[in-house]
């Protein structure tokens, strides 16, 4: 058994001489007179002067604009710092220059699709005509296109030609339910929506042709939808539809709007716990800048590469992995149940693509090594030279299992960031060792730190992640929040000035940290974050529930275990097929990755003195905290209500 902060791989001296980190402080030493002895140094650097540092980004890649910027930053205090004002950036623009047209593009395979090619040239053809089609339906820059796809070429296809026109760009995954995704693209008023027949999911498939037409009379400002027979349904009773078929292979140039660098490029979702799903808005070249940054100085990613990350369309992965092509990497599409037929079908996808690098969550890993697999002895994983990690923390058992099981001289790069920045703040570097149970250190122009309960940072114990100095990628605004109320409320709240992103983290001295897991109520199912509002709205739905409560109980070595918890109305008795109904109502109108592992029934509530539930303490409750340092009763209008869960969390601990 090993043990925490063990070193199980370190770079060879090739790595480091010729990865884009070397790369890089290479060219700043020739071209700036800047000299940095590691990475640590350079680390130090990039946060203490933001301005020099995000200047040579944009210099370093050679980023497009018609004008020049008048300077890197306006401001200095989050939130509101301006970026590169009078820049004018198109992400799309970025994705194409100087692409090898018949080298691949995008691999992608799924449950009922064979393994297919996508050339540079193809997908710049294809880009090209569905752009055209967009503009004869009068979407202009600023317009809102939305999608409810998987992850698929033509889903790829239609964001870049959304981008290359200057509108904006959401997506849902269709596995979500009609209200979850009515509540998301609403808010945006999007003019047209691409949207598949269905999907296949574990051998089933899920025919969404009424979810689509649901959307269409949800979404007042539709004026076109574009129809993928994904699963080869012909689109009946789709009123005012087009076929992809008839759009895609329209001869058309491909052109590029020039837009401000602010001007926004997507709006992905991450719910709050109260109200509708925040809208977050992220910009054409504070992505690019940001994804350039990350995938070639962090994640090495290089022209040719053969880059794959396991998402939806519904996770910020999913833009993550689309962002790899600015790098000139192949990405690698797959779409379907990560463990349909069996857990191998990842890693036959790895052997039978070349790819470099894999990216997957820290439950696949624990899942792999809970079914004895070894990808290492069963497939040819010569071409694998990283896999990456995230959307929960990854435990010292997985690190293990990696370095028996898939490969000993393999760098395991986990990560984490979120939704809110589409990038982690913490994650891999070349140039480091990998130890057991530790992501190796903070990213390139990312102030990340802990802070104690009195707002203090510390070193070497577990503290609230926050950032003290602005990124780019930070949203520009939430949408419909033109005060940006629930912008500050959200991030700001806790410590004016400084980000609070709402994880656990203990750094080390030497960068190294463990994400320990939500500090607040958000729930990060299987990678994917859900606002508590969702849930209640779907369950409080019911006649028979007058109240609940939901808790998530993941926390670094033991895996997601969702709680939900309800109040029955008078004369209702808890049977299994209640409790079959609670969680078909949750998977169809919320998502079936937030259906709980178990039901309880609670006589009430536990709630603070003005009636709000009381989500995070009764977490840290049923986590093991003792009373003293989760809650205080006297701040609650109930506190006989604990009594429940102390019990049960003396259940749940021993």
């Amino acid at each position: 058994m090993i043990s925490e902060g063990e070193i199980l791989w370190e770079p060879s001296t090739y790595l480091k001489q010729t990865s884009g980190m070397s790369q890089y402080m290479h060219w700043l030493e020739r071209e700036k007179g800047l000299v940095f002895p590691d990475f640590l140094s350079l680390w130090r650097w990039s946060v203490d002067d933001l301005e020099s540092f995000w200047a040579s980004i944009w210099e370093y890649f050679q980023i497009q604009s018609p004008t020049p910027y008048t300077r890197v930053m306006e401001g200095h205090e989050m939130p509101g710092v301006r970026w590169f004002p009078g820049a004018r950036v198109n992400f799309a623009q970025h994705v194409f220059r100087g692409r090898p047209g018949d080298r691949p593009a995008l691999l992608f395979q799924s449950e009922h699709r064979p393994l297919t090619i996508v050339s540079w040239d193809e997908l710049s053809r294809s880009v090209a005509s569905v752009a055209a089609h967009l503009r004869e339906y009068g979407v202009r820059p600023g317009d809102r296109v939305v999608a409810y796809m998987p992850n698929l070429p033509e889903t790829v296809i239609a964001f870049l030609a959304t981008a290359s026109i200057g509108a904006v760009w959401s997506s849902c995954s269709p596995d979500f339910g009609a209200v979850t995704v009515v509540d998301r693209f609403k808010q945006i008023e999007p003019k047209v929506l691409f949207a598949v027949d269905g999907y296949q999911y574990g051998g089933k498939v899920y025919d969404r042709t009424e979810v689509v037409q649901d959307l269409q009379r949800s979404l007042p400002t539709l004026e076109k939808t574009v129809f993928v027979p994904y699963i080869g349904l012909d689109g009946g009773g789709v009123e005012n539809a087009v076929m992809w078929n008839d759009i895609v292979r329209t001869p058309a140039e491909l052109h590029f709007e020039p837009v401000e660098f602010e001007h926004p490029l997507w709006v992905l979702y991450s719910s709050g716990t109260t109200g509708h799903p925040k809208g977050i808005v992220h910009g054409h070249g504070n992505i690019v800048l940001e994804l350039l940054k990350v995938h070639q100085l962090h994640f090495d990613v290089q022209p040719g590469d053969r880059f794959f990350w396991f998402t939806t369309t519904g996770w910020m992965m999913w833009n993550f992995t689309v962002g790899a092509l600015l790098s000139g990497a192949t990405i690698l599409l797959y779409d379907g149940h990560p463990g349909y037929p069996n857990l191998d079908v990842l890693w036959e996808f790895a052997e039978k693509t070349g790819m470099t690098s894999f990216g997957t969550s820290a439950g696949y890993i624990q899942s792999c090594l809970k079914a004895g697999l070894e990808p290492g002895k069963d497939h040819d994983l010569s071409k694998l030279r990283a896999i990456g990690s995230t959307g929960s923390p990854l435990t010292i058992d997985g690190f293990e299992w990696v370095y028996q099981k898939v490969k000993k001289d393999i760098w395991l790069a986990p990560g984490s960031g979120g939704t809110d920045v589409c990038t982690p703040f913490v994650g891999p570097c070349p140039l480091l060792p990998v130890k057991a149970g530790l992501m190796q250190g903070p990213m390139l122009g990312v102030k990340a730190e802990a802070y104690d309960d009195n707002g203090q940072p510390i070193i070497g114990e577990v503290g609230e992640l926050v950032i003290t100095r602005p990124m780019p990628s930070m949203p520009l605004y939430f949408w419909n929040d033109p005060e940006m109320s629930r912008y500050r409320e959200s991030y700001f709240e806790m410590y004016p000035g400084v980000w609070r992103h709402g994880d656990w983290i203990k750094f080390y001295a030497d960068g190294s940290c463990v994400i320990y897991g939500r500090s607040d109520s958000t729930i990060n199912r299987h990678g994917v974050r859900m606002g508590t509002s969702e849930i209640y709205r779907a369950v409080e739905g019911l006649d028979e529930i007058a109240d609940s409560l939901v808790v998530d109980l993941e926390l670094l070595g033991r895996p997601s275990f969702l709680s939900l918890f309800v109040v029955l109305k008078p004369g209702v008795v808890m049977t299994d097929q209640l409790k079959a109904a609670i969680r078909k109502r949750i998977r169809e109108t919320v998502s079936p990755r937030h259906v709980p592992d178990e039901v309880y029934v609670i006589d009430e509530v536990p709630r603070t003195l003005n009636g709000k539930k009381m989500e995070v303490p009764i977490r840290k409750i049923l986590l093991g905290y003792s009373l003293e340092r989760a809650v205080n009763p006297d701040s609650m209008s109930n506190p006989q209500s604990l009594e429940f869960f102390i019990e049960l969390a003396k259940q749940l601990n021993t």
